[in-house]
């Protein structure tokens, strides 16, 4: 195996080649319990990450923005974090930062253990950064059948909506169709100058003026 490793602004990225799938396999049960590192697998090459506070804290926020959306909406969620995506017969796997059950949510309520021959993705999954990744992680998703990712690198948030087999950045949420990405980015701002619990009860309050107007 060849492996080389890199520092970006909100991870430490550690990437080896020639990883058998069953190594790669191996290594994402042995660190289940570790969410301090997070693996992407494509085809041989296994990519490690270790995310930094900054990393966190924005995933964190962006994943509470869909929970409180939801909760406004009246709509039910499966909520799975960092859990594990991956198919031996495409040779991929990935960990997102966080992703959702919403239009599917029924469909697995209550489940623990999946098969993704068998029962649906995730509907939205929560990207931070991953223009540093050396891996096409937009291409996981879309191969997986991902159906929506929001992309956060800092500056810009961008929606991805999978298409014919690629994604689309839309302006709009198609999973939580109420939801702008420049709406959503104009809270992250506000996170410079605003407790995030006072940001969150604003943002519910903005979201149901939205919803009566």
């Amino acid at each position: 195996m060849v492996m080389g490793e890199t520092v970006v602004k909100e991870q430490i990225c550690t990437v080896l080649r020639g990883v058998r799938w069953e190594t790669y396999q191996a290594l994402a049960l042995d660190l289940a319990e570790t969410p301090s590192k997070k693996l992407t697998y494509d085809r041989g090459i296994l990519e490690i990450m270790t995310p930094l506070p900054a990393h966190e804290a924005n995933k964190r926020f962006l994943g509470r923005i869909v929970e409180l959306t939801t909760d406004v909406l009246g709509l039910e969620i499966y909520s799975l974090g960092s859990t594990t995506w991956s198919k031996e017969n495409l040779q991929k796997g990935i960990e997102p930062d966080e992703c959702y059950y919403i239009t599917n949510e029924k469909l697995v309520r209550g489940k623990q253990v999946f098969n993704l021959d068998i029962d649906p993705v995730p509907d939205l999954v929560i990207e931070i950064d991953i223009t540093n990744s050396s891996l096409d992680r937009l291409g996981i998703y879309a191969a997986l059948g991902v159906k929506e990712v929001w992309r956060f690198d800092g500056r810009q948030l961008l929606i991805y909506v999978l298409g014919e087999g690629c994604y689309e950045v839309r302006e709009n949420s198609e999973v939580l169709p109420v939801l702008v990405a420049q709406d959503i980015l104009v809270f992250i701002e506000k996170r410079k100058e605003t407790g995030e619990n006072s940001l969150l009860r604003e943002f519910r309050q903005w979201l149901e003026n939205k919803l009566s107007g």
